[in-house]
C-alpha cells in the first residue's frame, strides 16, 4: 500500500486571491479553477497547493492568543537567499511577521494571515 501526499489546501474568504499570490510567490500553473476552488501545481516540489473558499473564514492569529483563531497549518518554504527570498515574498503581498522566533528564519503571513517560514536550505 502506497500514501502519497498530493495536495495541501488553504482555507480563505477569497480563494482567487490567495491562489495568485502563491503563484506570484511560487510560481508554476492553476490546473484547476472552480468557483472557490483552485490547485495550484508548484514547482520543484511534488506537493500541489490548492486554495478553497470558505464564507465563514476567520484569519488565524500568529503567534497564538488564547480565545483567537488559531493557524491550522503553517508552510514551510526553503530559499536560497533569505534576504531575496524575504524582499521577493513581501513584493507579492506578505506581510512579515511581527514575532520572528528564530534568527536564521522568517515568519511572513499571506493575505489570509497563513503564516509561513522562509529559511535557507543547507
Amino acid at each position: 500500500m502506497v500514501f502519497r501526499l498530493t495536495t495541501v489546501t488553504l482555507g480563505a474568504s477569497d480563494a482567487v486571491r490567495l491562489a495568485a499570490f502563491y503563484q506570484a510567490l511560487l510560481g508554476g500553473e492553476t490546473v484547476t479553477d472552480d468557483e472557490g476552488w483552485i490547485v495550484l501545481r508548484t514547482p520543484n516540489s511534488g506537493v500541489s497547493l490548492a486554495f478553497q473558499r470558505e464564507d465563514d473564514y476567520r484569519r488565524p492569529v500568529w503567534p497564538e492568543l488564547p480565545g483567537q483563531q488559531q493557524m491550522m497549518v503553517h508552510l514551510e518554504i526553503e530559499v536560497d537567499d533569505l534576504s531575496a527570498g524575504l524582499a521577493h515574498a513581501l513584493a507579492c503581498g506578505a506581510v512579515l511577521a511581527d514575532h520572528q522566533p528564530q534568527d536564521d528564519v522568517r515568519v511572513c503571513l499571506d493575505p489570509a494571515g497563513h503564516p509561513f517560514c522562509l529559511w535557507v536550505g543547507q
